[in-house]
């Protein structure tokens, strides 16, 4: 999705959408006139922590997902860290995230893996409740400072045609040679399911691993 719609990914890559010279997809909206500042879609570990990252920077965010009751809900094994993943979780941390607060509140089991060995590789890792780290990611999001929580799925990401000023500094950002300067364009905004309209300056995407998944049963495959 991000390489078709021209948004920052999770990966920190930027792509331009070979399809912006449609004018159907292009919506026209002035910057000052944005209902938000930042608009989240998906309600998993990464939206939690992208909204509530873009509302401390003092952003006005709204976090999009299908089903608010579902905002934070973790795997069937529930744990946070490990050799790996401790050190993300740490590092979130000290950005003042919120995964490893609602670990230590739900947490059932809080092991060192890796004891017996050197130091560098010891991991951190709490097992944890998930329906107590569920009730207070969402309890904590709901009075967030900044940050509004909405029901509602995501059809279309809204653009708009970029000012020929900026097309040198786009096809910078894009790193693609061959760019049409005619067919650049910005995000500003999403549209639902429902028809109604979310503007926005900048959209994060973080609607998880499976947008390309597929499902195996014996010799067929077909997609998620």
């Amino acid at each position: 999705l991000g390489k078709r719609l021209g948004v920052q990914t999770a990966y920190g890559r930027r792509y331009l959408s070979s399809q912006v010279a449609d004018k159907d997809m292009l919506y026209r909206a002035s910057s000052n006139t944005a209902d938000y500042d930042v608009v989240v879609i998906g309600g998993g570990h990464a939206g939690c922590e992208a909204s509530a990252a873009a509302a401390r920077a003092g952003a006005r965010t709204v976090l999009v997902t299908q089903k608010l009751e579902t905002i934070g809900e973790m795997s069937c094994n529930p744990s946070f860290g490990g050799i790996g993943k401790g050190i993300l979780v740490r590092e979130v941390d000290a950005m003042d995230g919120l995964c490893g607060k609602m670990a230590d509140l739900g947490g059932v089991q809080f092991r060192i893996l890796n004891r017996s060995k050197g130091p560098a590789v010891h991991g951190p890792r709490a097992q944890v409740d998930r329906v107590i780290y569920k009730r207070n990611m969402q309890q904590t999001l709901a009075s967030y400072p900044g940050l509004s929580l909405k029901s509602g799925s995501v059809a279309d990401v809204l653009l708009e045609r970029t000012p020929d000023k900026d097309q040198e500094s786009l096809k910078r950002l894009a790193s693609q040679d061959s760019l049409d300067a005619q067919t650049s364009a910005t995000v500003v905004g999403v549209r639902l399911e429902s028809g109604e309209v979310i503007r926005a300056r900048k959209v994060v995407i973080t609607t998880g691993t499976f947008l390309g998944g597929e499902i195996h049963i014996g010799l067929k495959a077909f997609p998620a």
